[in-house]
């Protein structure tokens, strides 16, 4: 559990609602947000040809290709799903063929980015690099990839540092240097050992969780993401159920038929012996239409398993 692919695999990066420019903040292009909004509220695959049109639309934009990027990626972390050591969590994944395509969308998100970049640098295109970057990690984590998600973890965060640089109120760069310090400094002294000679930077798990608390109110494309990946850690890493839960259950709330977000909410709950309402959640994924996706049918079996346990 405390791998350097586990780590970097949690540095996963997307969106939440689009808000008025300002300093510190991100827009969204036109057509991004219903995209975005599928995704979360559980139907991954409609996004992506909302995120295909928006590439077609804007094809110097690199929102569209991660926002398709994450929306491949919610469907791989769904099947990769698996009940170990109490947690529903997704541990480990084989490649696949279609990793070409996925890897194909995270380098064209980056090259885009570096190109506005080179014509005008802006805290936003880092951000935008810097999910690139997070795409590829979240992928060769989950294959067990230590050092290709190393080195793609290492420049996500240099990506965010920079932003931060250019602009200190940028929410979303706050988030993802909020990921990288809480999970890098819960490494084992054997994998920070490792960590040191691999040349990855160091971090700091007080700052990180205040940082991830910052994504959560103040990001725009991250508030969401690090809302699950706070809530997750706070249960892995800290046991810290009752904390963890107050963090997830706003976005069962948000998203009533996201299946992973009540898979979470439900585990908090059993962990917290709280059987009762751990099952409510089990059962409300149990009754979620049956889209036919391998995702659809993973959860189910997931609930299904984890019902079996409570007492």
């Amino acid at each position: 559990m405390g791998s350097i692919c586990a780590i970097l695999a949690c540095a996963l990066f997307l969106v939440a609602s689009a808000v008025p420019a300002r300093a510190g903040n991100l827009t969204l292009p036109p057509g991004a947000q219903q995209a975005i909004d599928a995704i979360y509220s559980g139907n991954p695959q409609a996004a992506i040809p909302l995120a295909r049109a928006l590439q077609q639309a804007r094809p110097e934009d690199p929102a569209g290709y991660l926002i398709e990027g994450e929306a491949l990626w919610w469907e791989r972390y769904c099947e990769a799903l698996e009940i170990k050591y109490g947690m529903i969590e997704a541990w480990k994944h084989e490649k696949r063929s279609e990793d070409t395509a996925y890897f194909a969308l995270a380098e064209k998100a980056i090259e885009l980015a570096q190109a506005q970049l080179a014509k005008s640098e802006t805290a936003e295109m880092h951000v935008y690099a810097g999910m690139g970057y997070a795409l590829k990690v979240r992928v060769y984590a989950l294959r067990g990839e230590n050092r290709n998600a190393a080195h793609a973890g290492v420049a996500a965060r240099a990506e965010m540092m920079r932003a931060l640089e250019l602009d200190p109120q940028m929410g979303d760069a706050t988030a993802g240097l909020g990921i990288y310090n809480y999970y890098v400094d819960t490494l084992s002294p054997i994998v920070k050992l490792l960590r040191f000679f691999m040349g990855i930077p160091g971090g700091n798990k007080a700052l990180g969780a205040r940082q991830m608390e910052t994504g959560m109110s103040q990001g725009v494309l991250l508030a969401v993401d690090v809302r699950f990946i706070f809530g997750r850690a706070l249960r892995q890493y800290d046991e810290k159920y009752e904390q963890a839960l107050a963090v997830a259950e706003p976005l069962v709330a948000r998203y009533p038929k996201n299946p992973m977000f009540l898979l979470l909410a439900g585990n908090l709950n059993a962990e917290l012996g709280r059987n009762a309402k751990a099952a409510e959640y089990l059962r409300r994924v149990q009754q979620l239409p049956d889209s036919g996706s391998p995702c659809a049918a993973r959860t189910r079996e997931i609930a299904n398993s984890f019902l079996s346990t409570l007492h």
